[in-house]
């Protein structure tokens, strides 16, 4: 994998940027929707390749449980098994062992859990993380960590930061030894929760260490949006600017306005899906709630700005009506629009750092979406 700047905002530390793999080539500032299982919910893969995203996100721990590494490895990988034929993040599964799992024991050397599905137990190692990535396919792995929850006090957050630096010396040893470097990425990730000291003291150990990029985690856990944008502040400007910078678990546009302004080059998040799936939609005017008994008689299109397939065939009051009415269209008509908007979004922020506009986008978009509505969560 290789990655470079390719223009900068005179104002701000927002910047564009390109991350090639061997599936293509990736512009950055980038939104990945999240198929954690394989597939994007509700969407099929000819809506996936309609959208055309260069990069998905799946995830780890899901995978291994199911469908499990022997059908993956039988169907050479994720790529060949959901035939999708771009690049493929993997999240390593630490944040779904913390939080899916009834039980969970950390270790020095892991973590032991217990399924979600089946309640048998596993164990995870920073080695046998990047395995499980292995039979993936990922091309860009994301190591083993520990996101400490919150809030949290400084003395069990400091504990879980060294803990993740611990595996990811231990991961980027197997990594360096054991892969083809070029063909699997693997990025560190920095925790420290809102800790700047322990954030700080995270992110020199990992940059000491040569990973292909850098993740900034434990963030958007339900902490004050302040302190999420000072501490995702402070912690991208401490990366390095020659490798890529990854938001974890973010999704909402004035989020990642934010977090671009301040460098961060990649995101992902549910949010956008999942609340397509309960009625909210993003356009470019603000958030719809296609619920809203406004929307049963409007015969106007959903956005009249957006040139999506949903947008140019189907009213607000065709919309609503599938919505409540149940019908799985609406599932797919909302996800579909949902996920273009954001595409489109993160290209509308690429052409105004390109074009020296960043700020003006910048502050447009904030109208559009003020700051008391926009959340992300994991």
């Amino acid at each position: 994998m290789r990655f470079r700047v390719i223009a900068r905002d005179r104002a701000s530390s927002a910047r564009t940027g390109e991350i090639i793999t061997s599936r293509g080539a990736i512009q950055t500032p980038v939104f990945m929707p999240v198929a954690t299982r394989g597939a994007i919910r509700a969407l099929s893969l000819r809506d996936m390749e309609d959208l055309d995203f260069s990069i998905i996100l799946s995830n780890a721990y899901h995978l291994y449980l199911r469908p499990g590494l022997e059908v993956l490895k039988a169907a050479g990988g994720l790529h060949s098994f959901m035939s999708f034929q771009g690049s493929i993040l993997t999240d390593s599964g630490g944040f779904q062992v913390f939080s899916l799992t009834d039980f969970c024991r950390v270790k020095d050397e892991g973590v032991e859990f217990r399924s979600h599905i089946d309640g048998s137990l596993h164990f995870f190692t920073p080695e046998s993380v990047l395995e499980i990535q292995r039979v993936i396919g990922s091309d860009i792995m994301m190591v083993l960590d520990e996101c400490a929850p919150y809030p949290v006090d400084e003395h069990r957050a400091e504990a879980a930061a060294d803990r993740t630096v611990r595996w990811a010396e231990a991961s980027f040893r197997h990594w360096r030894s054991t892969f083809d470097t070029e063909a699997q990425a693997l990025f560190g990730i920095v925790q420290g929760s809102v800790y700047p000291r322990l954030r700080r003291e995270c992110a020199s150990r990992l940059c000491a260490m040569d990973f292909t990029g850098y993740a900034v985690g434990g963030l958007s856990v339900g902490e004050p949006k302040d302190v999420f944008a000072d501490i995702t502040a402070f912690t991208l400007s401490i990366l390095p600017d020659e490798r890529p910078r990854y938001l974890m678990g973010v999704g909402s546009p004035r989020e990642i306005l934010t977090a671009v302004a301040h460098g961060a080059d990649m995101f992902d998040s549910v949010m956008p899906t999942r609340i397509a799936r309960n009625g909210t939609l993003f356009t470019n005017r603000g958030r719809v709630n296609i619920k809203a008994a406004s929307h049963e008689s409007d015969e106007a299109p959903l956005d009249d700005q957006c040139g999506c397939y949903v947008c140019r065939t189907f009213s607000r009051s065709y919309l609503s009506h599938l919505f409540r009415s149940g019908e799985i269209a609406a599932l797919i008509y909302n996800t579909y629009h949902n996920l273009h908007f954001m595409n489109r979004f993160m290209a509308g922020i690429r052409d105004a750092i390109a074009a020296g506009r960043f700020e003006d986008e910048r502050r447009r978009w904030e109208g559009v979406y003020p700051a008391q509505e926009e959340t992300s969560g994991q």
